[in-house]
Parts: C-alpha cells; sequence; structure tokens
C-alpha cells in the first residue's frame, strides 16, 4: 500500500488568543504561550468589546475619553497581561468594539493568523464558549486551526504543557486528513508518541479481525517514510466520542488532533461532524485542535 505524502512541518508564526478575562479564558492562555515558544511564534492576545446590549442601533461612537465600559475593558486588558507568564513571548494587544465573529475573522485575515485558542465552558457543545454564543461561528468558519481548552482541562496545571502524547482521530476521509500534518508537525517538533485512531462501527465478532487488520495497514500508510516521531496504530469497535475520549484517557494523551467540516458539508456518519468534536471538547481530558477540511 504507498504511503502518503504530506507535509511533517507547518508554521505558528501568529497565534491568537481570544480572552473575556475569565478564569477559563485565564486557564487556556498557557497552552497558547508553550507553543508560541515551541514555534517561536508571537501571541495577539484580543478582546472584542460588545456594542451597548441595550440598544439595538449602536449610535455615534462615545469618544474614547467618556466611556466608561470601554475604559474598564482597557483595564480588565492590562490587568490580564500584567499578570501573566509571557516570558521571551512575543505578544500584542487588541481591543475592538463589535460584533464577535465579524472582529475575530477581520483579525486573522489582517494579522495572517495560523491558529487560534480558545477556553470553553463545554455547556451545550461549543454554544457557550467563554466569548458567549456567537463564537460558535469560530469553530465553524475560521479557515484557521482552532486549540480549546475545555472544562476538564482548564482546571489543571498547564504549567510545563507540553504535547509527548498525541491522538490523531480519522476516518481516512479528506476532511479529517486535513489535520494530520498539524499532527506530525507538533509530534516532530516535540518527539512525541504519535497514536492514529480509527474507529469502525460495531461488528460480529468473527468479521473484527480481518477488517482490523486491513485498517491498521491503512493508518500504517498515513504514516511519512521519515517520521521524526514514535508511531502507534489503534483501531477501535466502538463510537466515534466515546472511542476517541476512551482512548485519550488510556494513552493519557496530552493533545487530540481533529478534522472537522463545516455542519452543512458534513456526510452522513461522518467520523468528525461538528456534534462528534464538540461532545469531545466538552468531555476531554486534554486540550483538542480542530482543523477545518
Amino acid at each position: 500500500m504507498q504511503t502518503l505524502t504530506v507535509p511533517t512541518h507547518i508554521a505558528l508564526r501568529n497565534i491568537l488568543f481570544a480572552t473575556d478575562f475569565s478564569d477559563v479564558s485565564r486557564a487556556a492562555l498557557p497552552f497558547a504561550l508553550e507553543l508560541a515558544r515551541c514555534y517561536t511564534g508571537k501571541v495577539f492576545l484580543i478582546h472584542v468589546v460588545p456594542y451597548d446590549p441595550y440598544l439595538s442601533v449602536p449610535l455615534e461612537p462615545i469618544p474614547v475619553d467618556v466611556d466608561l465600559f470601554w475604559n474598564r475593558e482597557k483595564q480588565n486588558m492590562a490587568d490580564f497581561v500584567a499578570s501573566s507568564q509571557f516570558g521571551d513571548v512575543a505578544h500584542e494587544e487588541i481591543m475592538q468594539r463589535g460584533e464577535l465573529w465579524a472582529v475575530i475573522s477581520d483579525v486573522i485575515r489582517r494579522k495572517e493568523i495560523d491558529l487560534v485558542v480558545l477556553g470553553t465552558h463545554g455547556r451545550h457543545g461549543f454554544t457557550k464558549v467563554v466569548l458567549g454564543s456567537g463564537a460558535e461561528k469560530i469553530y465553524r468558519h475560521a479557515k484557521c486551526p482552532v486549540l480549546t481548552i475545555g472544562p476538564g482541562v482548564a482546571g489543571k496545571s498547564a504549567a510545563g504543557w507540553t504535547p509527548k502524547h498525541i491522538l490523531f482521530a480519522t476516518d481516512f476521509s479528506e476532511t479529517s486528513l486535513n489535520a494530520l500534518p498539524h499532527a506530525l508537525s507538533l509530534a516532530k517538533e516535540k518527539q512525541a508518541t504519535l497514536t492514529f485512531l480509527h474507529l469502525i462501527p460495531l461488528l460480529p465478532h468473527d468479521h473484527q479481525e480481518k477488517i482490523e487488520q486491513t485498517t491498521r495497514e491503512r493508518l500504517k500508510a498515513l504514516m511519512p517514510a521519515e517520521p521524526g516521531c514514535k508511531p502507534e496504530f489503534e483501531v477501535r469497535f466502538d463510537t466515534p466520542v466515546h472511542g476517541i475520549l476512551q482512548v485519550a484517557r488510556e494513552r493519557q494523551a496530552d493533545l487530540i488532533v481533529m478534522g472537522v467540516g463545516k455542519p452543512a458539508a458534513a456526510p452522513l456518519g461522518s467520523h468528525s461532524p461538528w456534534s462528534t468534536a464538540s461532545d469531545v471538547v466538552r468531555e476531554a481530558p486534554c486540550p483538542v485542535l480542530t482543523v477545518r477540511g
């Protein structure tokens, strides 16, 4: 079986970290900083200030020197930066008033962002990210990868976090394979163990052995000739969400990497529809990197 040719190095020069100054958001920052150090990147901290929620139509802009809400948020940003351990990581603060996705999508374009990092409470999938319900659009529409720090991770110390064991879940679709270069690059950078996982619906026992062997060979074919990491190949007969979480816990994974498609384009029975990704993020014991197809 022919081995696929995939790049094993990606660049994360510009990392966008979105914050609302909550504890969940604060807990996610060290993960952005670690990746910035790994790739010698720069972190852009963005806080989107909404329009006055009591006004259905924004009025003329209030002068900054008398805008108490803006000035309070500006002070919150200063306090957030001052209390964070940036060390030698280059960073820049961005504050802008507007609708969440409109502002963030514009910053992604203007700053040539390679990765977005977010913290989430994990309530009802992606619809209750700490930045508000509008943040679901980030996961659905951002063309760059998104690293999500879910509630199962936010309560843990991120000091010294490094992805030494990475779990890459795939159904062999083009959408899921779009995430493979990111898994390979991170594994190579950290000399990590990279577990390739494919999940198959439950079948009668007498059919499992042959299918498992064939599937394992397909997983091995995804590995470059010179991987630069320690590969493992896992085939399970299980449902997507339960199987991914089970293997992540068993292997004590530091990072889960998944490819995802836009909801309207996700085929029925897809291994990684948004419902699967959101459920994984909500329950994952480690950060989840999603790469849109």
